[in-house]
C-alpha cells in the first residue's frame, strides 16, 4: 500500500486547509493517500462545535473556524502538525479506530524518549502528567479523512493561557522541550509517521 508523504514546512493554516479539502473533494477510489507534515505561523482554530467563549483573548492572532472535529485550540511555528488524508473505507478503519491510531502515534512516540503518555476516553488527545501535549481534530468526507494532530514539541505554549484548551478551563498544556526532549520537528515526525502508517497497512 502506498502513501505519499509531504514535508510542507511552515504553513499558513487557511491555505493547507482549503488544499486538504480540495484534495479530498478531487479525489477517486484510486487516489493515493497522503500524509502531510507542516508547522503553522500563530493561529487559533474553532472546531465545527467550537464555542466561541472557550476563546479568552484572542489578541493579534487570528482565529479561523474550521470544519475539523473538536472545540478549540492553537497552532504555531515548533508545534508538529500532521495531517492524514486517508481513504478510510478503502482502509477499512472507522474513525473511532483512526483516533486511537493518531493518540496512540504520539503515545509510543513520547515512549521512545523515555516519556510516560496516556490518552483519555472523555477528553480525546494525550496527556502527561495530567497536561496535554497533543491534540486530534478530524473531517470525513467521501469516506475520507482529512486534519489530523498537532503535537506540542518545542514552541511558545503562552497563546494556551488565552483559551479554554479543546474546551476544557485550566487544562494546562505542556511539550517535548519542557520534558527535556531537544529535537527538531522533522526528527520528531519519523516515528510519528511510522507508527500512523504501521497501524493503518495492518
Amino acid at each position: 500500500m502506498q502513501i505519499t508523504i509531504r514535508n510542507l514546512g511552515l504553513q499558513h493554516y487557511e491555505t493547507t486547509w482549503q488544499a486538504m479539502q480540495q484534495f479530498t473533494l478531487d479525489r477517486t477510489e484510486e487516489t493515493i493517500d497522503e500524509i502531510w507534515v507542516v508547522e503553522h505561523f500563530p493561529v487559533y482554530t474553532l472546531g465545527i462545535n467550537g464555542k466561541p467563549e472557550h476563546l479568552l483573548d484572542a489578541g493579534a492572532i487570528p482565529v479561523i473556524h474550521s470544519d475539523r472535529g473538536g472545540q478549540i485550540t492553537y497552532h504555531g511555528p515548533g508545534q508538529l502538525v500532521v495531517y492524514t488524508l486517508l481513504d478510510i473505507k478503502r482502509l477499512k478503519i472507522g474513525v473511532r479506530q483512526l483516533v486511537t491510531i493518531l493518540e496512540q502515534a504520539m503515545i509510543d512516540t513520547l515512549a521512545g524518549y523515555g516519556i510516560t503518555a496516556f490518552a483519555r476516553a472523555d477528553a480525546p488527545g494525550v496527556y502527561v502528567d495530567g497536561k496535554k501535549i497533543g491534540s486530534l481534530g478530524i473531517r470525513i468526507k467521501k469516506n475520507c479523512s482529512y486534519h489530523g494532530l498537532s503535537f506540542n514539541n518545542q514552541m511558545d505554549l503562552s497563546p494556551f493561557d488565552s483559551i479554554n484548551t479543546c474546551g476544557y478551563p485550566e487544562l494546562e498544556v505542556t511539550q517535548l522541550a519542557d520534558l527535556g526532549v531537544t529535537v527538531n520537528n522533522s526528527e520528531l515526525a519519523i516515528p510519528v509517521i511510522q507508527a500512523i502508517t504501521t497501524a493503518i497497512q495492518k
